[in-house]
């Protein structure tokens, strides 16, 4: 049987690397075109009649929303829509005060730094065009982020699965505002807070894991900071980050930990095969290659089957209780 010839560049326009497992992505492919024409005709004989269904709604989320349906379903199930309705501003409103020149400036240094391997944004003027408008209009209309590095590649990648400016100002509201804990103020606390969460959570699930990395001493911001801050942008595959926004515009931040504790189980023979920091750290730069997280039907499945009953309520203890500690330093 011959075998597929696959580009070097994926459907969304990213360069694939050099050690790229192209017999593990065609045996993936050949499966995953069937599993994503079978949702999309199940999506299609419930259309909206599904918003009025959460639990339906919960379980065909997890298993993948087609491609054509992200935008819309986004827009509903993470509260975009409804900062969209009940803002007195448009967003072209929003996009006209953009003049405070020090912002302007930071976003535009950044814009070539973004996707540089993406053949829309490197060899495009207009994807780019429309970044900058996203980036500068939400750091004008709010104050206390601003603009942060690592936004960027948030932005970059809903403007890809969107294809829509304001669709995607929309949903970056959302997560920012709405969906994530302050992770991009200046002191960045709700980042802080969440990798001692992590470690937590390690720590009870995986002791073993928790008590070498720690031996090695490398700090869990090392490691995993860009998991948080990039949401997985640009940490692995582009589709297997779409699928884990799937689920953490309909589910919250507790995905952003089960996602990271899937992660620590699937390399957990090689993360305790390490023996000093530097190939700690590159243990963990190289979870991107792992066979199941190309595969990101199967890897979703593993995320609900490896991270255990994690609750948006355990983290929002665990949470707190970590915020108690921070004020009593």
């Amino acid at each position: 049987m011959a075998k597929s010839v696959f580009s070097k560049v994926d459907e969304y326009g990213f360069e694939r690397s050099e050690n790229f497992n192209y017999d593990v992505y065609d045996e993936f492919m050949s499966e995953y075109i069937r599993v994503l024409t079978r949702r999309a005709q199940r999506w299609n004989t419930l259309k909206n009649d599904i918003f009025n269904r959460p639990a339906v709604l919960k379980r065909f989320i997890r298993k993948g929303i087609p491609s054509d349906l992200r935008s819309t379903v986004w827009m509903r199930v993470s509260g975009g829509e409804n900062l969209k309705n009940n803002s007195p501003y448009t967003y072209n409103n929003l996009r006209e005060k953009i003049r405070e020149q020090h912002i302007i400036d930071m976003i535009q240094i950044d814009l070539p730094r973004t996707f540089p391997e993406n053949i829309y944004f490197s060899n495009n003027e207009h994807l780019p065009k429309m970044l900058f408008n996203v980036l500068a209009t939400f750091a004008h209309q709010n104050k206390e982020v601003g603009y942060c590095q690592g936004l960027n590649y948030i932005a970059g990648l809903l403007l890809l699965a969107t294809k829509n400016e304001e669709v995607s100002f929309w949903l970056l509201k959302a997560l920012v505002e709405t969906i994530l804990p302050q992770y991009y103020i200046v002191t960045m606390k709700g980042l802080l807070v969440d990798l001692d969460v992590l470690d937590e959570l390690v720590r009870k699930l995986e002791p073993v894991v928790h008590r070498h990395i720690h031996n090695i001493g490398m700090p869990w911001a090392m490691g995993t900071t860009k998991w948080f801050i990039c949401l997985y942008s640009e940490v692995l595959p582009a589709e297997t980050v779409f699928r884990i926004w799937d689920c953490l515009f309909s589910e919250g931040s507790k995905i952003i930990f089960r996602v990271a504790i899937t992660l620590i189980r699937l390399h957990k023979e090689k993360i305790l095969q390490t023996k000093e920091l530097g190939e700690l750290i590159g243990c963990f730069r190289d979870m991107k290659n792992h066979e199941s997280v190309i595969n990101c039907h199967k890897f979703m499945q593993e995320v609900f089957k490896l991270s255990g009953n994690l609750s948006n309520t355990t983290v929002r203890r665990l949470r707190y209780q970590y915020n108690i500690q921070d004020k009593d330093k």
